[in-house]
């Protein structure tokens, strides 16, 4: 049955606020998820380098520090061979007494010196000891190797050490190094063996702490040169046949990064050579590690991603409706029309170009490009003072936040003096910065800012730095632009000295040279790379990092170049590692109320205040 009604309302068509906001969302949508899945990509390839490099650098520090305990030991048998052995004729002379000195000062690395005759006698021990009955030492493989290479010292695989008798019955593991040693006797050199026995605990103790702070899987064991293990945190599971290790093809790598796979799962094994012994430190890292990383990097990435996709039907919302609203009310104008020879103004002022033109008459064309022009004009008058005020207005309101947040602290502590100290100081900055509406100031109240402004700073920070102004008194009465050297000494605390162990230092100079007034802000902090310091002054600061020292010496800047001129303002100095020093430099010129207004030039002071 019919029911009467044309088929254009029967099939009413979308409109153009939906089919924007439908296109819109459909099209960032899609953006957004290929956007994401081509980050995630990205960034999981970028974690699992970072990873391997990071264990790779772990790996190499280790070995270093293997190789300085092993190189000690080689230190400590040099000391004694040629400090103490070389010098004494063993018929009249022995040792002990020397040996005894090396061994207090190094016994809790060091086992034991011994020195032993061709045949295999005891010379000379520390701690005193005495060599087993029935063991023949000639026999051991240290004092072997020792003889078959005299030329060389000789390092020894971990062994337990059983020369010596012990009433107490105690064993250590060690790690020997031996060496052909000239004794001389009744003026008569004859070759014997020096023996330096080193804890092996000294070398599983580092390792385990490593193995033990290590949550990802990752882990680090010690073989040597043919692949034997020396040290393994499973060492226990690897006896009891619990566990099982690709030891064997260690020998076939070259050190640094190699991928394998062991028992059907694919790992990174990272080696290292330790010089003196050949051994290799290897370190693990099992594909669960990498999964586990990317797992925590997944959900934030979903987060991320959905995050944006409702900001998107949001922000698409709002465009579409900012579109189409135009339209829908030229549309509705032009129903409401009728007899009236034109479209009102206010029916397409809010519209798009394209829908301003359908109903712009010439008259109303010629107003507003009047208009525009007298816009044009003032903007072109009040372009200067405009910058200025700009760039004064531009007041971190983060140092105010956290400065309130200490005051708050110190009340609910009970500290209200200092409470009270710091709400002078933040008084005192806000007065100086509001200065009744003056740009220039004399540098004895700008200098007084920037100590009240240090000395909440230093409380903020808990006396992490210190700070020193060695600043002429005689300058005081010079003109300056005001709130200069705070932004700086921000800075500096911030970007230079606040991460540095109560190490960083601030300190502010002043000079006049050549008739200019100069004002440094130096400090021993972290320092910047030339190329970061040559892009610190571009009005275009792509090259800066965002979030850094340029914007506020950028500030500082400009304000100098506007009020004095071009060849006034800041220049950088700095390095990596050795601070930075920030010198602003301005006309010196003395201070009084004709030369401030003359400065600042008309209409400015009181009633900007």
């Amino acid at each position: 049955m019919s029911t009467g009604r044309p088929n254009h309302e029967q099939h009413r068509p979308l409109s153009i606020n939906m089919i924007i906001l439908s296109s819109f969302t459909a099209i960032t949508a899609a953006a957004v998820l290929l956007s994401g899945m081509t980050l995630y990509r990205q960034f999981a390839d970028r974690a699992r380098r970072m990873m391997m490099e990071s264990t790779q650098q772990l790996t190499e520090r280790t070995s270093i520090s293997l190789e300085d305990e092993l190189l000690s030991m080689r230190q400590l048998s040099d000391a004694m061979y040629y400090s103490v052995i070389k010098d004494l004729d063993f018929a009249d002379a022995d040792a002990d007494a020397q040996m005894n000195l090396f061994y207090e000062a190094n016994k809790d690395t060091l086992l034991s010196f011994a020195l032993f005759t061709p045949g295999g006698n005891l010379v000379s021990s520390a701690p005193s000891a005495i060599v087993k009955n029935g063991l023949d030492v000639t026999r051991e493989a240290w004092f072997v190797s020792a003889q078959s290479q005299v030329e060389n010292l000789h390092f020894s695989l971990p062994h337990v050490q059983n020369l010596f008798d012990d009433p107490n019955y105690r064993y250590y593991w060690v790690i020997s190094l031996s060496r052909v040693a000239e004794l001389t006797v009744n003026g008569v050199p004859r070759s014997g063996v020096l023996l330096v026995d080193m804890k092996y605990s000294t070398f599983t103790q580092m390792l385990d702490e490593l193995n033990e702070t290590n949550s990802t899987g990752q882990y680090m064991y010690l073989t040597d040169s043919d692949g034997t293990i020396i040290y393994h945190p499973k060492q226990m599971q690897i006896n009891a046949g619990l566990f099982e290790e690709n030891n064997l093809a260690v020998p076939e790598y070259d050190d640094g990064i190699t991928e394998e796979t062991f028992n059907g799962e694919s790992r990174v094994v990272i080696t290292d050579t330790i010089a003196y012994t050949g051994w290799r430190l290897i370190s693990v890292i099992p594909a669960s590690s990498f999964s586990l990383t990317l797992t925590q990097m997944r959900t934030f990435v979903f987060l991320v991603l959905t995050i944006m996709v409702l900001a998107v039907i949001v922000v698409n919302r709002l465009v579409a409706d900012r579109i189409s609203r135009p339209v829908t009310n030229l549309d509705e104008a032009i129903r409401k029309a009728g007899e009236q020879d034109t479209i009102p103004d206010e029916a397409y002022q809010d519209g798009s170009l394209e829908v301003s033109h359908l109903g712009r008459t010439l008259q109303e064309y010629q107003i507003r490009n009047r208009q525009l022009m007298e816009d044009v004009v003032r903007e072109q008058e009040e372009k200067r003072r405009s910058e200025l005020d700009a760039l004064q207005s531009q007041i971190n309101p983060h140092f105010l936040y956290n400065t309130l947040d200490s005051i708050v602290w110190m009340i609910e502590s009970g500290s209200s003096k200092e409470a009270i100290q710091m709400i002078t100081q933040l008084a005192n900055i806000f007065r100086i910065s509001l200065s009744k509406g003056h740009t220039i100031i004399p540098l004895v109240d700008e200098l007084r800012h920037a100590e009240n402004y240090m000395r909440i700073q230093k409380v903020r920070f808990k006396n992490a730095f210190t700070w020193r102004f060695d600043t002429d008194p005689k300058l005081n009465g010079y003109s300056t632009v005001k709130l200069i050297i705070q932004p700086i000494l921000e800075n500096a605390i911030y970007y230079g000295v606040k991460n540095m162990d109560e190490d960083g230092m601030i300190i502010v100079r002043d000079w006049i040279d050549d008739g200019d007034l100069y004002i440094a802000v130096e400090d021993n902090g972290f320092g910047m790379p030339k190329e970061v310091v040559d892009h610190l002054l571009d009005e275009d600061r792509s090259h800066v990092r965002s979030k850094g020292s340029g914007v506020g010496l950028y500030n500082v800047h400009q304000r100098i170049r506007l009020r004095f001129g071009p060849q006034y303002g800041l220049t950088v100095e700095s390095e990596p590692d050795s601070g930075t020093v920030v010198i602003m430099r301005m006309p010196a010129i003395p201070y009084s109320e004709e030369m401030r207004q003359v400065l600042e030039g008309p209409d400015r002071g009181e009633d900007a205040g």
